[in-house]
């Protein structure tokens, strides 16, 4: 049998999602004027590590929220909960307990693990790193960005808030 005759088609609806294309249609559908704007840079803004990651202190950001229960169900099989959003960023001990949800994330709820915390917040991963040499550290706090931000109230407001 030949190379080419063992390869298979996937169906047509097995396509990748367009996000892009999505996103703008839906806020045009909302009633915005202008098609949302995707951030993307021809340069992008960030700098090389001046030394190895082994030697290098490695800090945490998120969109994830703690878990408030006087915002709803936002465990396991919880639907989409906007009651849930948080909307100022916020620090946290990476020490102690942590309880992070992300029901408040426009997520594909059906092929996303919304029960493994390892998913969207891989601390665990990070401290099991740090104790292997890989990582040098861990910051003392990780941090939450809200998802209903612009670009420009992420780059003037938040961002320069820690």
């Amino acid at each position: 049998m030949s190379k080419i005759s063992e390869l298979i088609f996937a169906p047509e609806r097995d396509q990748p999602i367009r996000y892009i294309e999505r996103t703008r249609s839906y806020y045009l559908g909302l009633g915005y004027e202008n098609p949302y704007v995707w951030a993307h840079y021809i340069d992008v803004p960030f700098t090389p590590l001046k030394k190895p990651l082994a030697q290098s202190v490695l800090g945490l950001i998120t969109t994830a929220v703690p878990h408030d229960s006087s915002k709803g169900h936002q465990g396991q099989g919880a639907p989409y909960n906007a009651a849930a959003k948080f909307y100022q960023p916020y620090q946290q001990s990476i020490e102690g307990s942590i309880d992070l949800r992300i029901a408040h994330v426009g997520v594909d709820r059906k092929n996303a693990n919304m029960e493994d915390s390892h998913c969207w917040f891989p601390l665990d991963a990070a401290k099991r790193a740090v104790a292997s040499g890989r990582i040098g550290g861990l910051s003392e706090n990780f941090y939450g960005l809200p998802t209903n931000r612009s670009q420009r109230h992420t780059l003037e407001i938040d961002a320069p808030a820690f």
